[in-house]
């Protein structure tokens, strides 16, 4: 940590409300009573600690990482202004984090459920569907009121994209995790997979690039949550070069996945459906990108607002954390910047100060 007061204040204008205001820190904690001897550490323009929702600390593209290489990771994504991670599935053990003030909070998903031999070596719990309740009540007890599924890979019989679980396993599975009190999400690049989780009852989908019209309706009325990672979605035209030579369809399904990418994604947003940020950091991609994707969701034409507060006020009450509006008594968790980002989302990029856990740590 770069330092700690025995009291702060912050002073600036408030989002989303835009209201400008003395914002104190006493006790890891928000009030707007003045404290004596507060140490004035930013004026600008503030805002909640930023929300990756779909963010992997603790795995790499080769599966988990020493702590030593967890912990770079935390402190990139904190430096760029995530001060709260849902782990959307990690092979590592990464509880420690909580016991340090400098690092992100995060909400964990335990480790990903894929069918056998159909997920990237060396991330999930590999298993076939008689098994899958059994597991997702584990990893629900090992999470944070969450399970990762993948709903679709490769399929090396039909060389495409295919649903890895049967709607019997899906609705056993969800019900137990629901039994557990945690919620379930699902990895799902395609449209087949998708009609078995709804019936199932899924709480959200990660990507989503596999959206219909009647889907994105049914998604709206059962209120399922869209995390689309729209900076990871950059990379199929990779995923199809890569694939190509063993599986021309798939390779050609991504291609087209992506072609049509920004189009489903705005369907989704223009019929109302929650879409929250999340980076997919922890494979391919690198920690740290969350100022990015809120970048990347405003190019979907998605307004500034929706998009900022998809990583910040709306993604807090929708992962069940206080502090998206600092209110009086919130965790003192917040980014300062020097100009208005809902001006320009680009300000994202370079946070003036970053308060966590009620310390100065950047």
């Amino acid at each position: 940590m770069t330092g700690a007061a025995t009291a702060l204040k912050v002073s600036g204008v408030i989002l989303p409300s835009g209201e400008r205001r003395d914002l104190y820190v006493a006790d890891g904690h928000i009030t707007y009573e003045p404290v004596a001897q507060a140490e004035l550490v930013a004026e600008g323009w503030i805002v909640c600690g930023l929300v990756d929702a779909h963010c992997h600390v603790g795995l790499d593209a080769d599966g988990a990482v020493s702590d030593e290489e967890s912990e770079q990771q935390a402190l990139l994504d904190r430096d760029a202004g995530t001060l709260l991670i849902r782990d959307a599935g990690s092979a590592a053990d990464t509880r420690w984090i909580d016991d340090r003030d400098e690092l992100p909070r995060i909400i964990r998903a335990g480790r990903h459920l894929a069918r056998t031999k159909r997920y990237i070596r060396n991330y999930a719990h590999e298993i076939e569907p008689d098994e899958l309740p059994a597991y997702v009540a584990q990893e629900a007890q090992r999470g944070d009121g969450w399970v990762k599924l993948v709903g679709d890979w490769i399929d090396r019989d039909v060389a495409d994209l295919a649903p890895c679980w049967p709607l019997d396993a899906l609705r056993a599975a969800i019900d137990t995790a629901h039994a557990h009190g945690a919620r379930v999400t699902a990895h799902c690049f395609g449209e087949e997979s998708l009609p078995d989780l709804f019936e199932a009852g899924i709480d959200c989908i990660e990507h989503g690039t596999g959206l219909t019209d009647s889907l994105i309706g049914q998604m709206v009325a059962q209120g399922i949550a869209l995390v689309p990672t729209v900076r990871q979605l950059e990379n199929f035209p990779d995923y199809a070069a890569a694939g190509e030579a063993r599986f021309p369809a798939y390779a050609a399904r991504m291609r087209e996945l992506f072609d049509r990418r920004h189009e489903t994604l705005r369907a989704a947003y223009d019929a109302g459906v929650a879409i929250y940020a999340g980076t997919d950091a922890g494979g391919v991609l690198p920690h740290g990108l969350i100022a990015e994707e809120v970048q990347h969701l405003a190019g979907l034409g998605i307004s500034s607002q929706d998009a900022l507060g998809a990583a910040s006020w709306r993604a807090r009450p929708w992962l069940g954390r206080a502090g998206g509006n600092l209110d009086e008594g919130d965790p003192a968790d917040l980014v300062v910047y020097d100009a208005n980002p809902l001006d320009d989302l680009g300000v994202l990029d370079h946070p003036k100060r970053i308060v966590l856990r009620g310390h100065v740590v950047a």
